[in-house]
């Protein structure tokens, strides 16, 4: 049975952080700003875990979940990322990196070729998002990565086929406070009925 605090956290959109503290999730939203510089601070691996439990909450095309997740903390693993990622060398400063991949074989046991080539990209997306805004509310800074040589992150993730990197996502204690960036206003981007 669903207890009235946690009613009442889901109808106002809070995300629960600790006991008594939460964070609105647009707040979180507006909040957070991908983050280049990390200060030399390690993120414990309780933490890592429940940023993809969150990960994990996401919604996906038939609950198929299509993720996985590599977590990467050696120093010579991230050096190679960076290369792979055309030389974002703020990668290899972050404590931690979480590389979300896709399976797309996964997805195809359910969809066939929109599943492959469409829905595990969705749902992945998804997972990601949910990752950086449970990072915000731990107050940690990250970026989403989606400059890279995909064939050369494969390689050095060893990933099998069939599941492809989709982001890299350095994870740390934010050593820099960037302002936020314009958005489009709502007005160019409704359109009602049709286009």
């Amino acid at each position: 049975m669903v207890s009235t605090k946690d009613l009442t956290i889901s109808r106002t959109l809070k995300i629960k952080i600790k006991e008594e503290e939460t964070m609105d999730v647009l707040e979180a939203m507006k909040g957070r700003r991908s983050i280049r510089a990390f200060e030399n601070r390690e993120v414990s691996p309780d933490i890592v875990e429940k940023l993809i439990e969150a990960a994990c909450w996401a919604p996906s095309a038939g609950n198929i979940q299509p993720w996985e997740f590599v977590i990467v903390r050696n120093p010579e693993t991230k050096r190679k990322l960076v290369e792979a990622a055309l030389n974002q060398t703020f990668i290899e400063e972050a404590p931690v990196v979480i590389v979300v991949c896709a399976n797309e074989n996964r997805s195809a046991q359910g969809y066939g070729v929109r599943g492959k080539t469409l829905y595990c990209l969705q749902d992945t997306a998804a997972a990601i998002q949910n990752i950086h805004l449970t990072a915000y509310s731990f107050g940690l800074g990250t970026c989403w990565i989606g400059a890279f040589n995909e064939d050369e992150a494969r390689k050095i993730l060893k990933t099998p086929n069939g599941i492809r990197p989709v982001a890299m996502i350095p994870i740390g204690c934010p050593a820099e406070t960037p302002k936020p960036r314009n958005r489009r206003p709502i007005t160019q981007i409704i359109h009602n009925e049709t286009f």
